[in-house]
């Protein structure tokens, strides 16, 4: 990566929001906004620049794979519920061509689902060649939900860390770029979210009453996040944790993550493999 992130950064987000051996949950300070010293004013210019960035990089990703070129990246999405994922997706991702975009969304697992290895239903959905592909929830809520809902034993669980790590070495393997990124919201933050959707009749579909059961198990859900981060970070897949009080700076913080991972790529456009100036010789006598 070049320097800070064209001067919009301090520390560029790939190394300064990374999940490193010590890094501890509790420290991250959820209002913060680590190597970005501007404002909400300030990143809505350096959002709307980023995506015209990010549509171009994409769109040379897409090109590349019509001529055989294998890469694609995979950006995982947690977050606990009004953390912002949905506005990662209609801001961020949503700025590029969605025909070069896979989305993926991961729920209760159905009946046949669990007749099957928890990797079973995620696999399938694993991006094309040239293609961003996206879980907005993965593979990670059968190690954190079932973690915090006790519906596991420790050693399942443990093995589940084990085969997460292989899996996601696997799409390394076949020129993936793998991007997991956690939303960290604050308690208080996350308060005043569903009381806005409760207090605003357009948000009461967002609400679920359920959000207000996974709220009490916070401190439990961010015990099982140290350890996910603790055993599945590797340098193959890192992840990244993200300050989510303020939205703006998730925005800017993803998108800058998939920006530096397409131009680590060192992309260009393909080169035309007929003669260029006799089809403009046969358009234009046409």
């Amino acid at each position: 990566m070049g320097t800070a992130a064209q001067g919009i950064w301090d520390v560029d987000p790939s190394e300064g929001l990374r999940v490193r051996p010590g890094f501890v949950l509790a420290d991250v300070d959820t209002g913060s906004t680590p190597g970005y010293s501007g404002d909400k004013k300030t990143a809505v210019g350096h959002l709307a620049a980023g995506a015209a960035q990010l549509d171009g990089l994409q769109e040379m990703l897409f090109a590349n794979s019509r001529l055989g070129d294998n890469r694609k990246i995979l950006l995982v999405l947690q977050a606990m519920d009004t953390a912002g994922k949905g506005g990662i997706l209609r801001h961020v991702v949503g700025s590029v061509d969605p025909q070069g975009v896979e989305l993926a969304a991961f729920k209760k697992p159905t009946a046949e689902e669990l007749e099957h290895d928890f990797l079973w239903r995620v696999r399938p959905h694993a991006p094309s060649a040239g293609m961003i592909g996206v879980f907005d929830r993965s593979h990670y809520e059968d190690v954190l939900i079932a973690r915090v809902r006790e519906l596991a034993p420790a050693e399942e669980l443990e093995r589940r860390y084990e085969a997460i790590n292989a899996f996601e070495q696997e799409l390394v393997d076949d020129d993936t770029t793998v991007i997991k990124v956690m939303l960290h919201l604050g308690r208080d933050e996350q308060k005043a979210r569903l009381q806005e959707r409760l207090d605003r009749p357009e948000k009461h579909w967002k609400f679920n009453p359920g959000d207000i059961d996974e709220r009490l198990l916070l401190p439990k859900y961010h015990e099982a996040y140290q350890l996910v981060f603790d055993r599945t970070s590797t340098d193959a897949a890192p992840w990244f944790v993200i300050p989510a009080d303020k939205k703006w700076f998730t925005r800017i913080a993803v998108q800058q993550l998939l920006i530096d991972a397409l131009r680590d790529m060192k992309l260009s456009w393909p080169v035309a493999d007929f003669d260029v100036a006799a089809e403009k010789a046969r358009l234009a006598a046409s």
